[in-house]
């Protein structure tokens, strides 16, 4: 039951990663591709009626955690307290942007309303990815399962290390580059005109930088982390996620130069698909690695609800999950096609 539910959680995560990426990195690209205040409107446009549903995620995968793996929630939250509260903060900011930018017609209040869209689109892709690399990395758990963690200390990947270090900061710098390709990607997709032939150029250079990234945080991560080469030599049948990822990088190499833009954008999905689940089978059946004693770690088994909890939290999350689906498949249909 445990690992059935770890399964539901990396689903949740991932999801969101897939479904609420897009727009992040929309809300970064457009600072470079859209030029016009139109061009910026359009671009607000093509991810207006999905960004709050795609968040939708984001709470169900916080809530099924919370739920299935209580012991995790407890501890990750408390120590991650800081950059929690600095996530918080920048979700408002990116909904605030959108609803105000429309209220009054200044040549001033539009720009700042852009730029802070963007900044604070930016900075959640790199939070996120920061902290993707502190799961990987591991944190100073003691026996209590507790830990807090600065911004940064040394900026060592041992000891005392704090969230931002010269790992996790690689981490976040990919997170935003692989973020921007799946963004612009996706305007290429709703957008036309001189706004989509520019994003397009924008979308070739991210998946560039994307794919150097790609292979350089994978040979780094293999050393921060041991316990990910473990599960590849113990599992070698995982060897199949990492595939799934490379395969989706190569289709959007050649769908972006097919200009198959439908194609490109599902190809960036599965690319952010390959990577999640990379991480999730590497560090299995570990939910926070212990960076001083691996005894220390928290795992599915030692985090988890009573296993009655578990059976009957499933009656309720599988209709609940259901409906959500529903519903975002009906916003997509409903909104499909390239914005005016």
């Amino acid at each position: 039951m445990e690992t059935l539910w770890f399964c539901l959680v990396a689903i949740m995560i991932t999801g969101y990663v897939i479904l609420d990426g897009y727009d992040l990195g929309a809300g970064f690209v457009h600072l470079f591709a859209a030029k016009t205040k139109d061009e910026r409107a359009l671009v607000l446009k093509s991810i207006g009626p999905y960004w709050d549903g795609n968040e939708v995620w984001l709470l169900a995968g916080g809530g099924t955690l919370f739920f299935a793996f209580p012991g995790l929630y407890a501890s990750s939250f408390s120590g991650f307290y800081l950059p929690l509260m600095m996530v918080l903060w920048l979700l408002m900011l990116r909904g605030i942007s959108i609803e105000l930018r429309n209220h009054i017609d200044s040549p001033i209040w539009h720009p700042f309303w852009d730029l802070t869209f963007g900044i604070a689109s930016a900075l959640l892709a790199v939070f996120y990815g920061a902290a993707l690399g502190n799961v990987i990395r591991g944190v100073p758990l003691n026996r209590e399962g507790e830990f807090f963690l600065p911004l940064w200390t040394h900026w060592g990947v041992h000891g005392n290390v704090g969230i931002l270090d010269w790992y996790t900061v690689l981490t976040g710098v990919f997170a935003l580059s692989a973020l921007a390709m799946h963004g612009s990607l996706w305007v290429w997709l709703k957008t036309g005109g001189a706004l989509q032939a520019r994003v397009r150029r924008l979308a070739f250079t991210c998946t560039i930088v994307t794919a150097g990234l790609t292979l350089l945080v994978s040979l780094v991560t293999f050393s921060v982390q041991p316990k990910i080469s473990e599960s590849f030599a113990e599992r070698p049948w995982g060897v199949v996620f990492p595939l799934i990822a490379l395969a989706g990088l190569a289709g959007v190499f050649l769908y972006l130069r097919q200009e198959n833009e439908p194609r490109a954008f599902i190809a960036s999905c599965v690319y952010l698909l390959g990577m999640m689940t990379s991480v999730v089978f590497g560090v299995f059946p570990m939910v926070l690695p212990s960076n001083g004693d691996p005894n220390l770690s928290l795992t599915i088994y030692n985090t988890a609800a009573a296993h009655y909890g578990l059976r009957i939290g499933l009656m309720w999350w599988v209709p609940g999950t259901i409906l959500a689906g529903i519903y975002s498949l009906i916003v997509y249909r409903r909104f499909a096609g390239k914005v005016g």
